[in-house]
């Protein structure tokens, strides 16, 4: 079920990072995650150090299809940090600022306050621009072939720099500092 006004909220409650600019909308209150994967895992451990409590709501009904067996165990063992399967938000309340939202788990429906809720349920690259100039795969992400740091579908840019880094670096010792 589609949200409706989620961009009345973007930026005043609701998100789709969690870093530190966004973090500080959770300290010490009740923070919200959506999704089920390892960028949601990722985000809720580290909104748990700021955070009163972290909600993950997770459509399925387990974590093992879709998020590393670590984070998983490092999530179920945080004290902080409550999932809650079979559960998707069905409203947003709030007037200049995210409030509270509604959630559904089956036939139960509640209301969870919360200012900060980060949506974290995949990407979709924004690389129609790039059409012209690049090769995308059938999901609009840019091919890099055999590029370092690039060897599979990385969705950050980030990552791929910080594995190519990794590799430059074993170079550098194989080859010995020059």
């Amino acid at each position: 079920m589609p949200l409706e006004r989620p961009e009345q909220f973007e930026n005043a409650g609701v998100f789709y990072a969690a870093t530190e600019t966004e973090a500080r909308f959770c300290r010490n209150t009740d923070a919200v995650v959506v999704g089920g994967g390892n960028s949601a895992g990722q985000a809720a451990m580290y909104l748990s150090r700021v955070a009163h409590l972290v909600h993950i709501l997770v459509r399925g009904d387990k974590l093992s299809d879709t998020m590393s067996s670590y984070l998983v165990q490092r999530l179920e063992a945080q004290p902080k940090i409550e999932i809650h399967f079979g559960t998707e938000v069905t409203a947003l309340h709030g007037g200049d600022h995210l409030e509270r939202i509604t959630v559904r788990s089956g036939d139960a429906v509640r209301i969870l306050s919360t200012r900060a809720l980060f949506v974290m349920i995949g990407a979709s690259p924004n690389t129609g621009w790039l059409s012209e100039l690049v090769e995308l795969d059938s999901r609009g992400f840019v091919k890099t072939g055999k590029a370092v740091g690039a060897h599979r579908p990385l969705k950050r840019v980030a990552s791929a720099a910080g594995e190519g880094s990794v590799v430059v670096s074993g170079i550098y010792e194989f080859l010995g500092d020059p």
